[in-house]
């Protein structure tokens, strides 16, 4: 199990990232806009690099919801590649089954 901190640490970014994704995208538009003159894109550049660093979905890391693992986890289901395999051998996963051939 991950420690609980970390855990937080993720949900904490995905609410911030949540909540500038409207701005971001608006600045982001106005920066990749060639139509727009050379200090609109600038002063643009400027703002984006103001908002926090972790309302940026690339510092985002995929955890396993229930043990927090940040590596092997599959984002169909949001779990480490370990926690599928157990609940999938209980059959609690639908349509997921043991490979045969």
């Amino acid at each position: 199990m991950a420690k609980l901190a970390l855990i937080e640490r993720e949900k904490k970014r995905a609410r911030l990232a949540q909540k500038y994704s409207a701005k971001r995208a608006a600045l982001k538009a106005i920066i990749e806009d060639t139509s727009k003159s050379e200090e609109e894109r600038y002063a643009a550049r400027l703002e984006i690099q103001q908002l926090p660093r972790n309302a940026n979905p690339t510092r985002q890391r995929n955890r396993c919801d229930l043990t927090g693992r940040p590596r092997g986890t599959f984002r169909k289901f949001g779990l480490a590649r370990n926690k599928i395999r157990e609940i999938a051998f209980r059959g609690e996963i639908p349509g997921v089954t043991k490979a045969s051939w």
